[in-house]
C-alpha cells in the first residue's frame, strides 16, 4: 500500500497467516492486555473471512499498528479493530491504517456514485483521533462493548 516514509513507516495488506498473527500480537497487547478485553472477544471468525480486510504498519519491520475492513453492503463498509502498539502512538501509525483502509474501501467496496461510506464503532476515548480524520457522530447513542464505552461514527469517502 505504502512504502516506507522517512520515518520508515510503511501499510500493507495482510496476505499471510504470519501476518495476521502480528496483527493479533498487537491487538491482544491493546485490548486484553491493557483494556481488559475479554481475550476469547477479541478473534472472531470474521478475522479469517475471504471478505474481510486487514492491514499492518511497521516501522524498520517491527509491527506497530493494525485495523480490519468489514464489507456490509456495496458503498458501505466498517473499520474496526483499530490497535496501535503502545511505543507508536503519536507517530501517526493510527492514521497511517485508516488512510490505507479508506484507499483498499474505494478501490474495491464503492458503491454506484464510486463513493465509500465508512462505519467504526469508536471508543469514546478515540474520537477526537477518528474527529480529525473527518469522521462524525452518528447519533447520541452511547453503549458497552466489552466493558468500553463506544460511540457509533461515520465517514463519507466520495470517489
Amino acid at each position: 500500500m505504502t512504502g516506507p516514509g522517512a520515518d520508515g513507516l510503511s501499510v500493507t495488506v495482510v496476505t499471510s497467516r504470519v501476518e495476521l498473527e502480528e496483527c493479533w500480537r498487537i491487538r491482544f497487547a491493546v485490548f486484553v492486555d491493557e483494556q481488559d478485553v475479554p481475550a476469547e472477544m477479541e478473534v472472531d471468525d470474521l478475522d479469517t473471512a475471504v471478505t474481510t480486510t486487514h492491514v499492518l504498519a511497521t516501522v524498520a519491520g517491527s509491527a506497530v499498528a493494525t485495523a480490519r475492513l468489514l464489507p456490509v453492503e456495496p458503498g458501505v463498509v466498517r473499520i474496526g479493530r483499530v490497535a496501535v502498539a503502545r511505543e507508536a502512538r503519536g507517530t501517526g501509525a493510527g492514521r497511517a491504517v485508516m488512510e490505507a483502509l479508506h484507499d483498499v474501501a474505494l478501490a474495491t467496496h464503492a458503491g454506484p456514485d464510486g463513493g465509500v461510506r465508512v462505519d467504526i464503532e469508536a471508543q469514546e476515548h478515540a474520537i477526537p483521533f477518528y474527529s480529525r480524520l473527518g469522521y462524525a457522530l452518528v447519533d447520541d447513542r452511547r453503549y458497552l462493548d466489552a466493558g468500553i464505552w463506544h460511540r457509533d461514527m461515520a465517514l463519507d469517502l466520495p470517489r
